[in-house]
């Protein structure tokens, strides 16, 4: 369904919209996450890892992180994962994610502080 804008005001009103819903991918912020989304991550679901992931931030009203995309980080059947980079630059690799996974890591690292030991590539 397309909306025609009338006034200016409704214009930029919808660019803040906008700018709101793109914002957990601009940084910097306190934690970084990276989506490997290299050929075999995109093959094992890292497209869904990633809407899922902004989704939730999204609906946790999480502010504090940046969410990016990279190629693969060489663990392909680990495939999908995430990097999760803290405010004191300690990384933290989750593989073998799915929707509900990502929904836990959002609510227990994100915004509680706890990593998720179960999920940790290399625990």
């Amino acid at each position: 369904m397309t909306t025609k804008i009338t006034s200016p005001k409704e214009l930029t009103a919808l660019r803040e919209q906008a700018r709101e819903a793109i914002a957990v991918r601009s940084g910097p912020r306190e934690i970084i996450v990276t989506v490997h989304m290299g050929t075999c991550g995109i093959a094992a679901g890292a497209r869904d890892v990633l809407a899922t992931l902004a989704e939730t931030l999204d609906q946790e009203g999480v502010k504090n992180v940046t969410l990016r995309q990279s190629g693969c980080a060489g663990l392909c059947d680990r495939e999908p994962m995430i990097t999760l980079t803290d405010k004191a630059g300690k990384e933290y690799r989750y593989g073998k994610l799915n929707n509900e996974r990502i929904q836990n890591l959002v609510q227990e690292h994100v915004v509680k502080g706890n990593p998720v030991m179960d999920y940790l590539i290399g625990n």
